[in-house]
């Protein structure tokens, strides 16, 4: 476990939670300049690469271990996932209210007429 976690519990805590608001910020950037979505989760995937080295870097984890870097990936796959439909969904019914409403937190649907 503590190859995947590294030595200290509360610097993995500190660093997930910094990266998971890059992810964050990088899914609603993509959704704000109308990127797909393939590209949201790309830069999530570098945030994984980086999150990684950094807890190699200061606490001795594996860099290698490849349970660790697909637990960060889909970690922050997913928060990039989540931030990009929650914002594509707010743009699209903002910019567009004649054709769509929303439709629960991340989806929109077409108006009936």
């Amino acid at each position: 476990m503590s190859a995947i976690f590294s030595q200290s519990l509360p610097v993995f805590i500190v660093l997930t939670a910094a990266f998971g608001i890059c992810a964050w910020l990088s899914g609603q950037a993509m959704a704000n300049g109308w990127r797909p979505l393939w590209v949201a989760l790309f830069y999530a995937g570098l945030i994984a690469l980086a999150h990684r080295f950094l807890l190699f870097a200061l606490r001795d984890a594996s860099l290698l271990d490849f349970l660790g870097f697909v637990l960060s990936l889909i970690f922050f796959c997913a928060i990039a996932w989540f931030a990009y439909r929650k914002r594509r969904a707010d743009r699209m019914v903002s910019q567009y209210p004649w054709l769509y409403q929303r439709a629960g937190l991340i989806g929109w649907r077409a108006l009936r007429d």
